[in-house]
């Protein structure tokens, strides 16, 4: 069953946030992860949000868990942690 990181993330420092985004599109595909959302423009319909959101979606928990948990996004991880402040998620989807 396929399994979604979910991130909803409010961008501090936009350079060093660059430096982090352009390294996980190689690294999710790695682990057979595809991004769906990343960024991009969005209409805040109801209630108040980050300004930014990414959904990627990968073959199972356990695909996005090897993702999450790799040596090579531990290495990036903390350029993401002080660049900005967010909220990310596992959920197993359809």
């Amino acid at each position: 069953m396929s399994a979604y990181v979910i991130a909803r993330i409010r961008v501090t420092d936009p350079e060093g946030y660059t430096k982090y985004a352009a390294q996980t599109v190689a690294l999710a595909e790695k682990f057979g992860g595809e991004f769906l959302v990343k960024g991009g423009p969005m209409i805040q319909k109801e209630g108040s949000g980050p300004d930014r959101h990414v959904v990627i979606r990968f073959p199972s928990v356990a695909d996005a868990e090897r993702f999450y948990g790799s040596d090579e996004y531990a290495k990036i991880l903390p350029i993401a942690l002080a660049a900005s402040e967010r909220d990310l998620v596992i959920v197993e989807g359809v």
